[in-house]
C-alpha cells in the first residue's frame, strides 16, 4: 500500500509512529478486539492493507510477519457482558486506550482508524490522530486491522465454536448473518450474545412478528 500518513508525518520529523484499529464492532457476538502496532520503517512486508480486503489466508501470513517484524504489538478486548454495561462505542474507545497505556516504545503519534472523540473517563494523555479509512491510508493501521482480525477470528472460531458450535462461530465469528440468526431463531441468544447491541433489536423484533 502506498502509506500516505507515515510519508507525511515523517517530513515534519514525527517518526515514531503505531497505528491502531480494531475489529468485532459490528458484531452480535463475541468480544471486541484493538490492536496498536509499530512497524519499523524498514519492515519490508509486502500487501498491507484494510484487513477485510484480503482473504484469510493472507490474512494470516501477514500477521505471522507482524509479529517477527513488529517494534510494539499491543492488543485489547472488551467482551460481551462490557459491551452490554457501557455500549459498543465506549466499550472500543476503552479497548484504544487501554493500548495507548501499554505501548512500551513511547510512539511520537498514534494514529487511529475511524472518527472517534475521546473525552472524559476515555480521554487520551498522548499525541494521537483519527482517520477515517486508516487502514487503507497507513501502513501501521493496516497492520493493526490484521492483527485485531487474525486474533478476535480465531478466538470465534476455535474457543466460542467449541463451547457454542450449534451457532456456527467458526464460519461467521459472530457477525449476523443469515446462518447466526437463523441459528438464533432456533436456540436463541448464547452466553456471549450481545443482549444490548443488535443481537436483542433482531432477535426480539423478529420473534415478536415471527
Amino acid at each position: 500500500m502506498d502509506s500516505v500518513v507515515e510519508k507525511d508525518l515523517r517530513s515534519v520529523n514525527i517518526n515514531k509512529i503505531a497505528g491502531i484499529d480494531e475489529a468485532g464492532r459490528g458484531c452480535g457476538a463475541g468480544p471486541v478486539v484493538a490492536a496498536g502496532v509499530m512497524l519499523s520503517p524498514n519492515h519490508k512486508i509486502e500487501g498491507l492493507n484494510d484487513s477485510k480486503k484480503l482473504s484469510a489466508k493472507k490474512r494470516d501470513y501477514l500477521a505471522e510477519l507482524i509479529y517477527e517484524r513488529a517494534i510494539d504489538i499491543q492488543i485489547a478486548e472488551a467482551h460481551h457482558k462490557e459491551i452490554d454495561e457501557i455500549n459498543i462505542l465506549n466499550a472500543t474507545k476503552k479497548c484504544i486506550k487501554s493500548i495507548t497505556k501499554r505501548f512500551k516504545c513511547n510512539p511520537d503519534i498514534f494514529v487511529i482508524d475511524g472518527v472517534f472523540s475521546f473525552k472524559d473517563e476515555y480521554s487520551l494523555d498522548k499525541p494521537y490522530m483519527t482517520l477515517p479509512k486508516g487502514d487503507t491510508l497507513s501502513e501501521n493501521v493496516a497492520a493493526a486491522s490484521i492483527i485485531a482480525k487474525v486474533y478476535r477470528d480465531n478466538y470465534m472460531k476455535v474457543a466460542a465454536h467449541r463451547v457454542y458450535p450449534e451457532y456456527s462461530f467458526d464460519k461467521h465469528k459472530g457477525y449476523l448473518t443469515k446462518a447466526h440468526i437463523k441459528a438464533l431463531y432456533e436456540h436463541g441468544p448464547c452466553p456471549i450474545h450481545r443482549m444490548t447491541f443488535t443481537v436483542k433489536g433482531i432477535y426480539i423484533k423478529d420473534i415478536k412478528h415471527g
